[in-house]
């Protein structure tokens, strides 16, 4: 059990937790604390360091808003925001239990009648945006995965596919997020109506512009990946006369799943960052939007707010790419797979 715990530690970056464990068994005790000090201390020096330059400076800065927030004044912020989210889950239980409480009475008088439940439609809060750009960023990552991995395979095994391919390649991998969501909106617009939809126009919007700016890594990687595949690899499959499908999934794949899972975690980090924008710029839910009405706001709070949020859109990033190093280091065979 500890063995597993230590891979999965290691697997993500976190090694120090790793140290700390070994330490605590008396594994090496020296080797441990210096490796403690490399990987952990130094790094908390640097962010205390950076806290101190952050709150000497922003006492000495005035905007239309007020001073910047320093650190203390972020934390703040922070705990309001959580307060607020457990205050509009208290609201939403009592409005659940409000409409039981009515249909119970209805039903008492007459068990034949008609209830409804009415879905809550208070504000969401803070922590309902990070849970909708989370969603937003999985389902555009998702569908860009599907489009760019096998057709990175297609024009990695034909020449002639990637020759067609890479002008195209070339001339859209640039475009900037602003410039696709106002033809991805119109577009939405007029082919995705109806009267109960599965998805609101603002998730299929912005999921859509974030596929369109993200699949672009991956299938760069993937081409890569299949084309630089070693060629005795190819000769074995041939020699043993392997059908299409079968060289697909035994050679091909394998081999180049540790440049495919390169761009699979710079594509997921370019879906973050082309979500958050396409979320200010359209309007629509999320922590983007979340940033944008807090900047419209001007209240005294509002800087501190948009510091929470520029806060946890780095560091979901972060765990963003654990995810996708832990992902790489357990279906791949590349043990040199690190964080860059």
């Amino acid at each position: 059990m500890t063995t597993k715990v230590i891979t999965v530690f290691e697997s993500i970056g976190f090694s120090w937790l790793v140290s700390i464990m070994k330490f605590f068994t008396f594994q090496n005790p020296k080797e441990q604390i210096e490796h403690l000090t490399r990987s952990l201390g130094v790094p908390l020096i640097a962010f205390a360091i950076f806290l101190g330059l952050w709150h000497v400076s922003a006492a000495h800065i005035e905007t239309s808003l007020g001073k910047v927030p320093g650190p203390a004044a972020v934390w703040e912020q922070a705990n309001g925001l959580w307060k607020e989210h457990k205050a509009e889950r208290v609201k939403e239980v009592a409005f659940y239990q409000r409409q039981e409480e009515r249909n119970a009475k209805k039903l008492a008088k007459n068990p034949d009648a008609k209830v409804k439940i009415r879905d809550y439609t208070g504000k969401p809060t803070y922590i309902d945006q990070i849970f909708t750009s989370l969603k937003t960023v999985f389902a555009g990552f998702f569908l860009a995965s599907v489009i760019a991995i096998p057709l990175g395979i297609i024009c990695g095994l034909s020449n002639t596919m990637y020759t067609a391919m890479n002008p195209i390649i070339q001339l859209f991998k640039p475009v900037s997020p602003l410039a696709w969501l106002p033809i991805v909106t119109l577009v939405v617009s007029a082919l995705y109506n109806s009267n109960d939809p599965m998805f609101a126009k603002s998730f299929v919007n912005s999921a859509i512009t974030v596929t369109l700016c993200c699949l672009w890594p991956t299938l760069i990687n993937t081409i890569v990946g299949v084309s630089t595949m070693d060629s005795d690899l190819t000769n074995v499959s041939k020699v043993l006369r392997l059908s299409w499908w079968t060289q697909i999934t035994k050679i091909v794949i394998p081999s180049s799943i540790p440049m495919m899972f390169t761009g699979l975690r710079l594509s997921l980090s370019v879906g973050w960052m082309v979500l958050i924008a396409a979320e200010m710029l359209a309007q629509n839910p999320g922590l983007g939007k979340f940033v944008w009405d807090e900047f419209q706001n001007g209240s005294s709070q509002s800087l501190g707010r948009i510091m929470v949020a520029v806060l946890t859109i780095g560091l979901i990033g972060f765990l963003l790419d654990r995810v996708m190093l832990a992902l790489q280091k357990a279906f791949s065979w590349d043990s040199n797979a690190t964080i860059r």
